[in-house]
């Protein structure tokens, strides 16, 4: 017999992956809003008012394409990567705090879909896991650009990610917990982490960029050289899943980013103003999708600002300076914790 506890997670998991899907979606109408935006341009303005139709337009014509299966290619792995790549993008947020949790009827029900005590690590399992879905449609298709926009990609993912877990470490050193609910409880009020950890959200933000092959991190599909990167000979929705995952990876990093620097569903002071528990977690729901939805926004902004590195500059800044950078910041969160006393 199904338990109201898990009937809710049910709900929570089925509405988590649905929005997924919606925002991706309507991020491929905000991108090309915000670059006519930014070059004095009208953007989409004929599928429905403003426009707002184009992802449905879009998504019916890559559903109505012609599905292309090269001949020399490997069936079962070409067919594989684009749902590797779109699964791993839709599990970190297994692990992300929603809001505070909900009383109904007496029993509280959070909004999280599981709350490990090993929440980061899980992230970055999947994480280190999605390389695999473009690394086997490069390969797979049995093309030369193909695949060297997939060895771009694993090569840049892998150097990145080693940054990114080093700047974690500071966080975990100064939080105590790998929980990301416990994270987020600790910055109730404005203790946000990233007064705490300027360096490590930096250097956190700029691996974000790179692991989700935003610009200028782009090169493992820079049409210049490699026509489409690892997803040239993909059509129809596999080259749809392809493009929606880069998307719902902007979304998940920019809840992560909001959750662990930002206080996540953490609103400052309206504790003052509204007491009824059910109220004040839906508000801090709202409060942190308006933080996703800025950095969405600030992933699109830079795109659209700076042009892509050259692929030796991109691979310099991960080992030679994010890394060392990272190391640094352990050191000297190390130092102060041992200043204040917080370790001996």
């Amino acid at each position: 017999m199904l338990t109201s506890q898990l009937i809710f997670t049910i709900i929570l998991i089925v509405a988590v992956f649905s929005i997924s899907l919606v925002i991706a979606m309507y991020s491929t109408y905000a991108e090309r809003k915000v670059a006519a935006f930014m070059q004095d341009r009208i953007g989409p303005n004929r599928a429905g008012p403003f426009g707002i139709l184009q992802p449905l337009a879009d998504g019916v014509k890559l559903f109505m394409k012609e599905e292309i299966i090269p001949t020399v290619s490997n069936r079962w792995l070409f067919i594989l990567g684009p749902g590797v790549a779109m699964t791993t993008a839709l599990m970190t947020s297994a692990v992300l705090p929603w809001g505070k949790g909900l009383t109904i009827g007496g029993e509280f029900y959070a909004m999280q879909v599981t709350d490990v005590n090993i929440g980061i690590l899980y992230m970055f399992g999947v994480v280190s896991i999605g390389v695999y879905g473009i690394m086997i449609g490069g390969w797979a298709s049995n093309n030369k650009y193909s695949l060297m926009g997939a060895l771009r990609a694993s090569s840049q993912m892998i150097s990145y990610e080693i940054a990114m877990g080093l700047a974690i470490i500071a966080l975990v050193m100064m939080t105590g917990t790998l929980s990301v609910r416990e994270i987020a409880e600790q910055q109730a009020g404005a203790h946000w982490n990233v007064i705490y950890q300027p360096l490590g959200f930096l250097i956190f933000i700029v691996c974000a960029f790179a692991e989700c092959n935003r610009t200028p991190f782009d090169l493992p599909e820079c049409e210049s050289e490699l026509v489409g990167g690892y997803h040239t000979e993909y059509s129809s929705m596999k080259l749809g899943f392809y493009l929606f995952a880069e998307y719902i990876n902007m979304f998940i990093s920019s809840a992560v980013i909001s959750t662990l620097y930002f206080g996540g569903y953490n609103m400052p002071f309206i504790g003052r103003f509204v007491t009824d528990p059910n109220i004040l977690s839906i508000l801090g729901t709202v409060f942190l999708f308006a933080k996703i939805f800025f950095f969405i926004f600030f992933f699109m902004w830079i795109r659209w600002t700076i042009p892509r590195f050259r692929y030796d500059q991109l691979m310099n800044l991960g080992w030679k300076n994010l890394i060392p950078l990272a190391i640094a910041n352990i050191f000297i969160t190390g130092l102060v914790m041992w200043l204040t006393g917080k370790v001996s």
